[in-house]
């Protein structure tokens, strides 16, 4: 059975003049998400959260698959953002929780080894790093996109905190594109945290070959 795409037609142009309108990267997380239905209801969740939610049409993709027994968390340093991410929580009724923060700093402590599924579509694009970090200080739609050296200086920030925040059977789920260096990635979680992965979807368009790469403490 297909899951609906999220209702985003409450959202307006001026909305994503502030924050990221869903685009091919998004869609490709919700392929896998979808693939990985069965998989993901099998954990039985009860913390979900997505790093960095936008316009909130991830978790509520989320909240479609899993239902109303996980409780769904989204961060976001974007205020619109954040704003956007409730709108469409209470347009597709599914009741998100939404903090601005950076990553998922303010709530880190209180979710130790807590989260069971955990989302990131990082900023993945490759930029010089001033760009990179001028985005993340302004806290605006930039920061959604600037990647940094290689389009990993936001994103390798974050990995050193998944193994913190995944709970025993939890999974996360990652966007990248191939000049990330995947590979470096999923060695980089396994070697130094203990995470395997896999690929679970990838998608090739023009220049662009983006990934969904799966991590857990076992698969």
């Amino acid at each position: 059975m297909t899951i609906p795409t999220p209702d985003l037609s409450h959202l307006r142009p001026s909305d994503y003049v502030k924050v990221y309108e869903p685009a091919e990267d998004t869609f490709l997380l919700l392929d896998a998400l979808e693939q990985d239905a069965e998989y993901l209801r099998d954990l039985h969740p009860r913390i979900c959260m997505e790093v960095g939610s936008g316009s909130g049409c991830v978790s509520s993709f989320m909240g479609a698959i899993l239902g109303s027994s996980s409780l769904y968390l989204c961060t976001d340093i974007n205020h619109h953002a954040c704003i956007c991410t409730v709108r469409t929580g209470v347009q597709n009724k599914i009741p998100l929780n939404v903090v601005e923060t950076s990553f998922s700093r303010a709530l880190s402590c209180r979710l130790r080894h807590s989260v069971d599924v955990l989302l990131f579509n990082p900023p993945y694009v490759p930029t010089i790093t001033e760009e990179a970090l001028d985005a993340q200080d302004n806290r605006d739609i930039q920061g959604s996109w600037a990647g940094g050296q290689a389009g990993m200086q936001v994103t390798n920030s974050f990995l050193e905190t998944v193994h913190e925040l995944l709970s025993p059977r939890g999974a996360f789920y990652l966007v990248a594109l191939k000049q990330n260096d995947i590979p470096s990635i999923q060695r980089k979680m396994l070697e130094q945290y203990g995470l395997r992965s896999c690929i679970v979807l990838q998608w090739r368009a023009g220049g662009e070959h983006l990934f969904i790469v799966r991590f857990c403490r076992s698969i």
